[in-house]
């Protein structure tokens, strides 16, 4: 039998991708290891930072009446907003069948995940008494004690809780076929955990065509589940009649703030990895281009909000908005304010110039200056409001304290570690997507027609040898 040299090709490719997604779980640059050291020192900074207010108390955090939220609820916002972009983008682009998706989405559904979980750990800081956190959980007890379910906090509670467990469900599904890879790839205890995981997948027709199935109902699923979870977090502000959180365009305007932090850190994380594990073949110039589009069109989005915002408080008749406004701009808070417009709303016009876009090291600093940003417009939304509502006692100016700049500096230390050791554990890059990419590439015009027209989810073929590819 004559053997095609097409397929040939296809083999030899495909056998690369497993060596080079395989080799770089075991063999990353020594600058992998300086991060997983900084994120360690880090983190240690957020635990003594901890320690000293779960034993000294909640004054540390300079907290008072008027300023109960502040530095940690400012961000706890930022994260939940940075975990968006991951899991909803992924499912978009893979409804919208946009295959340059295919060799980053892994990273950043995992950074879906990792942002909840850091997300999550604020709320708990901010209770101060963290051993009593049981208090709020809707169970049964002779205490007689419920949540109040009329409360947007509780909705936060199901809303991100069920936003969790289906993006981890949906990065573990989509890991799945990788699994098998690694299971028949790997020995000693790797082995034994790719197998427990890869739930006995062989790559045989009925699993592929379950497994899309599957897939496709997830991505289905979880567009409309990510932009209410984010819509519900901005009624925590929006449903008060606080000046400067009473604003009917807050959902939308959150759900824009988050997917544009969330594309800078997919960004700063696309670099960070490309370099790491020396990706330069899989995470190209032009994925970069256009995530960066991307990330630019995003931007102007959350600055016409933000025009939106300003202009309707502006010609509006509420005098305490008014007065909020006016003192963002010229207040104490200044520096921030314009910080926020400055790093949102003019840095991304670096996105714009190709050559930019392509020079790794510009697009490192602009993806950073990006999120400082977004942290920025997190605090603008809670602090200002705090310090001047609508009654002489409540007007003061609060910042945030070493012990809280030490917790949110752990948190990204935090952050980072979980990220840094997932993309040890487990390929970061999706092999089978990546195979079914160079497939589509090497296919004619007419095989790519015949494949659309009788089953788009039709498996990709196997490579001899390799279970699961």
């Amino acid at each position: 039998m004559m053997v095609n040299e097409k397929d040939i090709n296809e083999q030899i490719a495909w056998a690369k991708i497993n060596t080079d997604v395989l080799r770089s779980m075991e063999n990353p640059r020594k600058s992998y290891w300086v991060a997983v050291a900084v994120c360690l020192a880090m983190v240690a900074t957020a635990v003594l930072a901890e320690y000293i207010q779960y034993t000294v108390g909640m004054g540390v955090a300079n907290l008072n009446n008027p300023h109960m939220w502040d530095m940690y609820i400012a961000t706890f916002v930022f994260w939940i907003g940075m975990s968006h972009s991951g899991t909803l983008l992924s499912a978009i682009l893979h409804l919208l069948h946009a295959d340059w998706r295919k060799p980053i989405y892994r990273f950043a559904e995992a950074m879906t995940t990792f942002s909840l979980l850091t997300a999550g750990l604020f709320p708990i800081i901010h209770l101060g008494r963290v051993w009593n956190m049981y208090w709020v959980l809707p169970y049964v007890s002779d205490r007689g004690i419920w949540p109040n379910f009329r409360s947007p906090l509780v909705w936060d509670a199901f809303a991100i809780t069920t936003y969790l467990s289906a993006s981890m469900l949906f990065l573990f599904i989509g890991m799945i076929p990788d699994l098998a890879i690694c299971r028949d790839n790997t020995t000693g205890w790797r082995k034994k955990l790719y197998t427990a995981l890869s739930l006995g997948w062989e790559g045989n027709d009925r699993q592929w065509r379950n497994f899309r199935k599957v897939y496709l109902l997830m991505a289905c699923f979880l567009i409309p589940l990510a932009v209410s979870v984010h819509s519900i977090v901005s009624a925590d502000f929006a449903m008060s009649i606080m000046p400067g959180w009473h604003i009917t365009s807050f959902p939308p305007y959150f759900v824009a703030g988050a997917l544009y932090s969330g594309c800078a850190a997919i960004i700063t994380l696309f670099i960070m990895l490309r370099y790491f594990f020396r990706f330069e073949e899989y995470m190209t110039l032009p994925i970069m281009e256009k995530t960066a589009k991307l990330t630019f069109a995003i931007a102007m989005v959350w600055t016409y909000l933000n025009l939106i915002e300003f202009a309707s408080v502006w010609y509006g008749h509420d005098m305490y908005n008014k007065e909020l406004l006016i003192a963002k701009a010229t207040g104490p808070y200044a520096p921030i304010f314009w910080g926020m417009l400055f790093c949102g709303s003019v840095v991304p016009f670096a996105l714009a110039f190709r050559k930019l876009r392509r020079h790794m090291p510009t697009m490192f600093v602009v993806s950073i200056l990006l999120n400082v940003g977004m942290f920025f417009e997190r605090w603008m939304i809670v602090a200002p409001t705090l310090s001047l509502s609508h009654e002489p006692w409540q007007w003061d100016v609060m910042w945030g304290s070493i012990v809280e700049w030490a917790l949110v500096f752990g948190s990204f230390g935090w952050f980072g570690l979980l990220f840094l050791v997932f993309v040890k554990v487990f390929p970061s890059v999706s092999m089978y997507e990546v195979k079914e990419m160079v497939f589509h590439r090497n296919m004619t015009a007419g095989e790519r027609d015949v494949l659309r027209m009788t089953d788009h989810a039709k498996p990709v073929k196997q490579t001899p040898g390799v279970e699961g590819a």
